[in-house]
């Protein structure tokens, strides 16, 4: 029996100890849950820290096209300074390149990002991110 009530999925954001910010959604992503991901994001940037991104993918149902417009227009552009992508089918790697390219083309910023079979890799991967954008900074006189 289907549920109308159900069409949007189910959103998990999580800061993690080490400041990775964990996101998973279970269902349709929508418009919500992107503005939602957006915000936290701010969030932690507006604090000063890096923007690090873990996102498992892999229960994500669909995208449907009007908030895939609305993620590439940069509409709900938040600073990422590295996503780390899990379990993401070829489609959603396709969809997840296209608007990290128009984010690009749009902000003139890169948004690093890495597709993993595991959240261990993804973290890993994460962690040094994180080491080579300190190592870029300035030091504090």
């Amino acid at each position: 029996m289907h549920d109308p009530d159900r069409r949007h999925g189910v959103l998990e954001l999580r800061e993690e100890p080490d400041g990775i910010l964990h996101v998973t959604v279970d269902g349709e992503l929508s418009e919500e849950i992107a503005r939602s991901i957006a915000a936290a994001s701010r969030r932690i940037a507006e604090s000063g820290r890096e923007v690090l991104v873990l996102t498992d993918v892999s229960r994500i149902k669909a995208i449907p096209h009007d908030v895939r417009k609305l993620m590439a227009s940069g509409t709900l552009a938040a600073r990422h300074d590295a996503v780390a992508i899990v379990g993401a089918s070829f489609t959603l790697r396709v969809v997840a390149m296209l608007s990290a390219r128009s984010l690009s083309l749009l902000t003139s910023r890169s948004y690093p990002f890495e597709f993993f079979a595991t959240e261990a890799e993804a973290h890993a991967w994460l962690l040094a991110q994180r080491e080579v954008i300190r190592a870029r900074q300035p030091p504090v006189a």
